[in-house]
């Protein structure tokens, strides 16, 4: 297998944190994002949708999406389980990661892409280019502080975002607040309990990877 992937990138970051759990090592190859390597005949051969992840099998498969990419190595290597040992424990994962890219993720992207000078005509990742809207990242900020609010408000009693183990909710979280940080979208004071868990879900040592 090999993986295209960006280091600065935060959607192949969560696939990285993946691997490292499961002690995984793929050969990796780096997609200059910033200097549009992701438009190249080249690449476009690999992934017409010219985003990254991208994982290519021994047979040529191309699996072109983080949370997918995800599934596959947690059927090749189910321990440590980071989706689910059970029907009901995948179930409940994958529908809870969903919800974190839908209110989190999402909400980041649109607030970064439709703000930065640098992706003016880029408001959307994907072969095709869409104007920014100012709307929709004032909407995003919004969206995000609800975000960090409701995952304090949920881990106010349990340890991880799922529960009592580490999950790929957790990696997707993690992933989402150090990209909103870095976008100057800050958890609120307030939030001690997402605060005490991002602290320690990051002195894990896959949260270098």
């Amino acid at each position: 297998m090999k993986l295209y992937d960006c280091a600065t990138a935060p959607s192949p970051r969560r696939v990285r944190i993946f691997l490292a759990e499961k002690g995984v090592s793929v050969d990796t190859v780096q997609v200059d994002l910033r200097n549009n390597e992701q438009f190249t005949p080249a690449f476009r051969a690999i992934n017409p949708d010219c985003t990254v992840p991208a994982l290519v099998l021994d047979d040529g498969t191309v699996i072109a999406d983080a949370v997918a990419i995800c599934h596959y190595i947690e059927e090749l290597h189910p321990d440590p389980p980071l989706i689910g040992s059970t029907p009901q424990e995948r179930a409940v994962v994958t529908a809870l990661n969903r919800q974190i890219e839908r209110d989190g993720f999402f909400a980041a992207m649109d607030a970064f892409r439709n703000a930065a000078k640098g992706l003016k005509g880029r408001a959307l990742p994907g072969r095709h280019d869409y104007e920014q809207i100012s709307e929709l990242a004032e909407r995003g900020r919004s969206r995000v502080e609800h975000f960090f609010r409701d995952m304090d408000a949920r881990l106010a009693d349990r340890e991880y975002v799922a529960g009592s183990r580490y999950t790929i909710a957790d990696i997707s979280t993690m992933v989402l607040t150090d990209f909103a940080g870095w976008a100057k979208l800050k958890v609120p004071d307030e939030c001690a309990n997402l605060r005490r868990w991002h602290a320690s879900v990051s002195a894990r040592p896959s949260a270098n990877a």
